[in-house]
This record gives C-alpha cells, sequence and structure tokens, in this order.
C-alpha cells in the first residue's frame, strides 16, 4: 500500500468499521459477511484488504468503538464511590443505570452485544479471536464485576448481613439474571416474531433484579 498519513490510515478504517456497524443493525452479527462490508462500503475486495485482514479484525475494532460509545464506567464509579449511600441504595441506583443504558440502546449496541453473545455460543473459538484482538481496557460488564464484588462483601462485614445463599451461587443467579433481561428486551424490540407475547421493558425488570439481590444478600427493601 503506498505511503499514506495515519490519520487518512485511521479514517478509512473507522469509515469501514463504520459500514460494518450498520450491516450488523440490519443482520444478526454471526450472518454477516466480508461481502457484506464490501457492498456497504463501496470499496473493490482489495480496496478493503489494504486496510483489514479479514471480517473479525473489523470486528474487533467496532466492539471497541462500541465500547466507548456506550461506556458507563465514570456512571458505575459514581455509584459505588459514594460514601453516603447504603448498600441498598447503590445497588438500585447500578441497576438504574443498566436499564437506563439497556433501554437507550436495545435497537443498536444491545442488539449487536446479544448477538456477539450468540456468536460466542455457537462459535467459541471465533470469538475469543475477536474479543481478545480488542484494544482498550475492560468493558462495561468486566468493570462492573471487579468494583461491585468489594462493595458487597464490605457491607456484609459492616452490618453483618446473612446472605440468603452462597455468595458465589447469587453473583451466578445475577449474572444469570442479566442475562435473561437482555434476552427478552432485545428479542421483544429487534426480533418480534421470535419474541414471546411478554412486552419486556428494561426499568421494572431491573428495579426487580435490584431488590431481589439486596434481599439475597440479607439487606433491607
Amino acid at each position: 500500500m503506498p505511503k499514506v498519513s495515519e490519520e487518512y490510515l485511521q479514517n478509512k478504517k473507522k469509515s469501514i468499521v463504520d459500514a460494518t456497524y450498520r450491516v450488523c443493525l440490519r443482520k444478526p452479527v454471526e450472518m454477516v459477511t466480508m461481502t457484506d462490508v464490501i457492498e456497504e462500503t463501496g470499496l473493490s475486495q482489495g480496496g478493503i484488504y489494504r486496510f483489514y485482514k479479514d471480517l473479525d479484525e473489523i470486528l474487533s475494532d467496532m466492539i471497541a468503538n462500541m465500547r466507548s460509545d456506550y461506556n458507563i464506567i465514570a456512571r458505575i464509579d459514581e455509584a459505588t464511590n459514594d460514601e453516603g449511600a447504603g448498600f441498598e441504595e447503590t445497588t438500585h441506583r447500578i441497576c438504574n443505570i443498566l436499564a437506563e443504558v439497556m433501554e437507550e440502546h436495545l435497537l443498536d449496541i444491545q442488539k449487536i452485544n446479544f448477538d456477539l453473545n450468540v456468536l460466542a455460543i455457537n462459535e467459541p473459538k471465533r470469538a475469543a479471536k475477536i474479543i481478545g484482538a480488542i484494544k482498550g481496557g475492560n468493558g462495561n460488564l468486566e468493570h462492573l464485576a471487579k468494583v461491585t464484588l468489594p462493595l458487597i462483601e464490605k457491607a456484609c462485614k459492616e452490618r453483618n448481613l446473612t446472605p440468603k445463599r452462597p455468595p458465589k451461587e447469587i453473583f451466578e443467579f445475577i449474572s444469570a439474571a442479566y442475562t435473561g433481561i437482555e434476552m427478552n428486551c432485545i428479542l421483544t424490540a429487534c426480533y418480534k416474531d421470535a419474541a414471546s407475547n411478554v412486552n419486556s421493558t428494561p426499568k421494572p425488570l431491573f428495579d426487580a433484579l435490584a431488590t431481589t439481590i439486596i434481599l439475597l444478600f440479607g439487606g433491607n427493601e
């Protein structure tokens, strides 16, 4: 490839990533092909391979951009670092943040995240390759898990809370519940033909999850 400026290179790569994102909004990620991306960009096959070696490399950059656009780490830190808020209030704040952002992005970023989870189930090695190539720090949920564990441990110790189930089981339940809420809401919003008759919205479901978490850890609701 002829020598080009870094700005030109990044702009071209961004245009390819943006085109891929548009395709992923229309199709399940697992069904997206390089041909789809080439047609969306208007570039020739040779032209697109000047910037990316394969589709998975593009998907890695797309996910990195999504993490940047869908970054709630600062909001999570604000909620968890508030010394004046107790365990119960903090739990509701975090679940409210998750609900607000999920509702805002159900038809775009959340839809693609859901598709990526399906890809991870069906093609775990490919998904691991895509995720492993992402540049940057942890995503929202990884950060949330990192900061909430010590928060809950502190609350249990200071208030002598008695969890109703072993903490490991509660965390496994929380993960499963989040995935279930995400799946139900996205199926309802994006794949109506595959959705149940229940018209799900994130806010009441996450509010119920917050109450459940509090009670499972022995808090007051």
